[in-house]
């Protein structure tokens, strides 16, 4: 019975009139293409091909072969390959890196799509260490890394915005704001009781950085919870104000349990980027995330 592998090596060998090239294409030694045409010439009765200095030169029959076989095996091939990349979107298991704290508004968008992730919550320098070393496959970053290994799409921006519980009056530092007072409104600020998700308040030093040109804030924070999430839920029952990524808490403003504070022009946006290595495999699934984040940051 006529074995199909031995009709691809034989389209191989025809194709490249090597035996080596056809081996290194077919990830098989050149002693298994040379037996395996041995094995073909053997079934049909004839000889397919005639060796020389450099490579092989195909007989008549050889051309007689292709011809027959070469349609029927490229279709089939096409299925194959459809049929495989079908199953490959279908049940695969997809490693993914994101920032904790980004994960309810970015990584919780990815579930309605796909099956299966294995999420990683780390920053972004440990993620983009993950994926070059082939740990993960995806990770969501706030930092443009150019290497030749990977490839990185930018799929929207987010800002970090101050939020305030439903109990405060925001008028006075609304006008504050609107007259440009900034001393009056970075005392109004002072005078509040702050949440935070990092006990070291880095996204609150970038906001006083960027807003009020100061390196280092008076405030003190009150609560420390290390998930921004919770931190937002938390607020939202009590009294107090926050910084956090307009994305995080855009679903708390549309159902009323937070108020906007202040969205500030002097505070910059951030690009937010998905990374994966450079992998035929991962160009659909990569273009599909991609899709699905910039509808999110829309």
């Amino acid at each position: 019975m006529v074995n199909l592998e031995w009709y691809r090596t034989f389209k191989s060998v025809y194709k490249n009139k090597n035996f080596s090239a056809a081996a290194k294409e077919l990830f098989i030694s050149q002693p298994a293409v040379s037996q395996q045409i041995s094995m073909l010439e053997a079934h049909v009765g004839y000889k397919l091909f005639n060796r020389k200095s450099k490579g092989v030169e195909p007989t008549e029959y050889a051309n007689l072969l292709n011809n027959l076989i070469i349609e029927a095996l490229d279709r089939l091939e096409n299925v194959e390959n459809g049929f495989r990349a079908k199953a490959f979107n279908s049940i695969r298991l997809i490693s993914l890196g994101i920032s904790q704290h980004l994960y309810n508004s970015l990584g919780s968008a990815l579930i309605q799509q796909f099956d299966y992730i294995d999420f990683h919550f780390q920053d972004d320098d440990t993620l983009f260490e993950l994926v070059n070393s082939k740990k993960i496959d995806f990770a969501i970053l706030t930092k443009k890394i150019d290497t030749f290994d990977t490839l990185q799409h930018e799929v929207g921006t987010i800002k970090q915005i101050v939020i305030a519980s439903n109990d405060i009056d925001i008028m006075p530092i609304k006008n504050h704001i609107k007259l440009q007072d900034w001393n009056a409104t970075e005392a109004w600020l002072n005078e509040k009781k702050w949440y935070t998700y990092d006990a070291r308040i880095p996204h609150v030093k970038l906001f006083w950085l960027y807003v009020f040109d100061k390196k280092r804030p008076t405030i003190i924070a009150n609560y420390i919870i290390p998930s921004e999430y919770e931190m937002m839920e938390t607020l939202s029952r009590n009294t107090g104000i926050g910084i956090t990524w307009n994305c995080n808490v855009k679903s708390f403003l549309e159902q009323n349990k937070v108020q906007l504070l202040w969205d500030s022009e002097k505070m910059p946006e951030t690009v937010v980027y998905v990374m994966c290595r450079k992998n035929n495999n991962f160009d659909e699934i990569l273009n599909e995330i991609t899709s699905i984040l910039q509808k999110t940051l829309a």
